[in-house]
């Protein structure tokens, strides 16, 4: 048993001295305390310090800005200023890595990554931290930590992101389960959207949504959503709710993917065209007007957050041929609303429009 406790023991960082945390090491030393304050011992001595983030989620959308409010104070309160170092990072999702996002110490800060450039700390006010993010991107939500740090006391708060989205399946063009999860991933990026989360998924299915076929998730796992059991999903014998396989092997299994698409900042309308087009001329009419011929997506996303509701079928840039309905009626499809699809035509047909997108 001891031989066993040794072995983790072994594999546990040695820091030699310095205080370590959350992967960086901090310098204690004299010449790093803030100067003239003479109270480097302060937190010692009764003194808590407290940081304050919010408890509700935070919703926003892809190219918005958005600040991650944290605020920290002192119990009982500080007669004078102390420098503190503040960092903020974005926490695991789904085997995702960390990521460092900001470290500061006064007036001097560092963003790391995709962060660079598009984050800074307001510090408007008076033990102020809060971070803000400009041109949000999908793959920007998730749960963020902001730590505050003096002398060898640190605490931390939560923030919690969430992009107002939909959640849609997606399947081939070559049919039903032809996707392993690296190219679930790519068709999910081709139209403009990332595959969906369990939550996210779990969230489009308290709102409504039933699809039979399973998908890959964005934790490798397959699952598929259902609002009315019926034989060929699963048995009507069974409770509605979301159907899991598990996880699967990321190459060898193949199945449809659940896609994430987020509110837009542009606009998707059908083009008014006096005839039908193929599939090329869809697109050159697109740019004829200034646009380019909309993504899956971007359709689902104008259907869901900006109601766009039309019975006319079009192209989109995938090679697929659908139509939204908000306000089901008559000759146009099934009596609930949804985005209607036609599937894959010939690209050479001219039986149908098309959908273009225009950002503002």
């Amino acid at each position: 048993m001891g031989l066993l406790l040794l072995v983790p023991l072994l594999l546990l960082p040695v820091s030699y001295g310095l205080p370590f945390y959350n992967g960086f090491y901090y310098s204690n030393s004299a010449n790093d305390q803030n100067p003239g304050n003479g109270h480097g011992k302060d937190l010692l001595n009764g003194v808590k310090l407290v940081v304050e983030t919010p408890e509700e989620t935070l919703f926003t959308y892809q190219g918005a800005s958005v600040i991650l409010p944290c605020r920290y104070h002192y119990e009982p309160a500080l007669g004078s200023p102390r420098r503190v170092r503040i960092k903020w990072w974005k926490l695991s999702e789904n085997g995702a890595p960390e990521k460092d996002v900001l470290v500061a110490i006064g007036l001097r800060h560092r963003s790391f990554g995709d962060y660079q450039g598009r984050v800074h700390l307001r510090q408007e006010k008076e033990h102020d931290v809060s971070l803000e993010i400009q041109d949000l991107r999908l793959e920007d939500y998730g749960r963020y930590r902001c730590e505050v740090i003096d002398g060898l006391e640190d605490e931390s708060g939560l923030v919690e992101l969430e992009l107002r989205g939909v959640v849609f399946p997606y399947q081939s063009p070559n049919g039903r389960y032809q996707l392993n999860f690296h190219e679930g991933q790519q068709v999910c990026a081709e139209q403009g959207a990332v595959v969906a989360s369990f939550e996210q998924l779990f969230r489009a299915w308290e709102e409504g949504l039933d699809w039979c076929n399973a998908g890959w998730l964005q934790d490798a796992t397959v699952q598929y959503p259902i609002m009315l059991p019926r034989r060929p999903c699963g048995g009507p014998g069974l409770a509605p709710g979301v159907r899991s396989y598990g996880p699967r092997h990321r190459r060898l299994h193949r199945y449809d993917v659940f896609c994430f698409a987020t509110a837009l900042k542009g606009r998707v309308y059908y083009l008014e065209h006096p005839e039908k087009l193929t599939l090329t001329e869809a697109r050159e009419a697109c740019q004829e007007d200034d646009a380019t011929i909309a993504k899956v997506g971007q359709l689902f996303a104008a259907w869901k957050f900006h109601g766009l509701d039309r019975c006319d079928a079009g192209w989109l840039a995938d090679g697929s041929v659908r139509y939204p309905v908000v306000h089901p009626h008559p000759n146009c499809g099934p009596p609930e609303p949804g985005v209607r699809s036609f599937g894959f035509p010939d690209p050479q047909s001219r039986l149908y429009g098309v959908y273009c997108y225009r950002q503002h």
